[in-house]
């Protein structure tokens, strides 16, 4: 039979909090259970006063939950890898060329002249 260890005491807070994050970008409040640590407060919609923690992004403000994603970096990253292999592509064709002309003047110079056979 398997037996599984005991799991270890007081290790989860015990002291939730109803408490307000506010997003800056978005302008976009929620009021949820957390034990997030703050000195601010501020009014909720029912008029009781809650701890207020801040948050500099959220649903309402992050790209991939509004849409808004930056595609001109995308787009960028895709222009600058083109560019490399190309650039790349024309280095190896240009280094197969200086070895095909080396290996052609190394046979020109292997080869015999008519005048030294005569």
């Amino acid at each position: 039979m398997l037996q599984f260890p005991d799991m270890k005491k007081d290790l989860h807070p015990q002291d939730y909090r109803l408490v307000v994050f506010q997003d800056e970008a978005a302008g976009f409040s929620f009021l949820t259970r957390s034990t997030a640590p703050t000195t601010e407060t501020i009014k909720w919609e029912d008029g009781q006063e809650y701890p207020l923690v801040r948050i500099y992004i959220s649903s309402k403000s992050h790209p991939f939950f509004t849409g808004e994603e930056k595609i001109i970096d995308t787009e960028g990253r895709v222009d600058r890898f083109a560019a490399r292999m190309k650039k790349a592509k024309e280095h190896q064709e240009m280094l197969a060329k200086k070895a095909a002309k080396a290996k052609k003047t190394i046979k020109k110079a292997a080869e015999p002249t008519d005048a030294k056979a005569a």
